[in-house]
């Protein structure tokens, strides 16, 4: 009988899987070629070297090597489960932490792009030579994003959409504030090289006070740090010592009841005082 019902499930199973797999698998067809899209912008925003076939590759790798580690380790197929989904997400981290660095190598090299901009103007070059000089000039980034902006007015796209182009790109405030002001002096028949002088002293001024005001939130921010860690390093230490100790609050009613208000009040803490100590300028 016991025989007869496996029989009959495994059968279904295999019937529901048959029935079932054309469509999963337009599923997760989809789904990669979404992802090899998403990549495939990233990495050709980035200028990375790195093709996205092998970073593709790489996702699919990582999760079961990842996976096989976790359950070796744990012996539980949770663990390995959930350590193969943290692995799914390796890639993309990556990706978001070299565009960041990106972009900040981006935005300390904005003043010497302006310097050189301003000298090739005043050595009666026209805007997009004085972009070819500093594509020649500038190491990357800047070199790549303005050398894109150079090619795309080869092909035929104005100087004015090109350079918005970039800053939707890059989107960073004072690229903005660069961007707008070429535009605006272009527009207006400005001289350019005096708006470019002054915007490099704007944007001296500028980063000198952000640079104040981290120094001046420096204590606010440490307290903020440490009073977020202090009660986990508590509950850690009170542990070490006795791990029954929590028990009397985690099997009553009002001791759960407390320790949610304690966790509700800590995360409103952290978030207020990471509030009070953010000053945007």
């Amino acid at each position: 009988m016991f025989l007869l019902i496996a029989i009959l499930l495994t059968a279904a199973v295999v019937l529901l899987g048959v029935g079932m797999f054309p469509f999963l698998s337009s599923r997760l067809e989809g789904l990669h070629a979404m992802r090899e899209q998403a990549i495939a912008r990233e990495t050709d925003k980035g200028f990375y070297d790195l093709g996205r076939e092998r970073i593709m590759r790489l996702q699919f790798i990582l999760p079961l090597i990842l996976g096989i580690l976790a359950f070796v380790f744990s012996q539980s197929f949770l663990v390995a489960f959930f350590g193969a989904a943290f692995a799914l997400f390796i890639p993309s981290v990556l990706l978001k932490i070299r565009d960041g660095q990106r972009r900040n190598k981006f935005n300390n090299q904005i003043l010497d792009a302006i310097m050189v901009l301003s000298s090739s103007l005043k050595g009666g070059l026209s805007l997009l030579q004085a972009f070819e000089v500093l594509t020649e000039e500038m190491p990357v980034p800047m070199s790549q994003e303005i050398g894109l902006v150079v090619r795309e007015n080869k092909m035929g796209v104005s100087l004015e959409d090109c350079l918005v182009h970039l800053n939707k790109r890059m989107d960073m405030e004072e690229l903005r504030l660069v961007v707008n002001s070429i535009l605006v002096a272009r527009e207006t028949g400005g001289d350019l090289t005096k708006v470019l002088g002054r915007l490099s002293i704007t944007i001296r001024d500028n980063r000198k006070l952000k640079d104040s005001i981290k120094t001046l939130t420096l204590q606010g921010r440490l307290q903020g740090i440490i009073m977020s860690a202090l009660p986990f390093l508590f509950v850690w230490w009170v542990l070490m010592f006795n791990r029954k100790h929590f028990d009397i609050m985690l099997n009553s009613q009002q001791g759960r009841v407390l320790l949610i208000i304690a966790v509700v009040l800590q995360l409103v803490g952290m978030i207020l005082i990471k509030k009070f100590s953010t000053i945007k300028v």
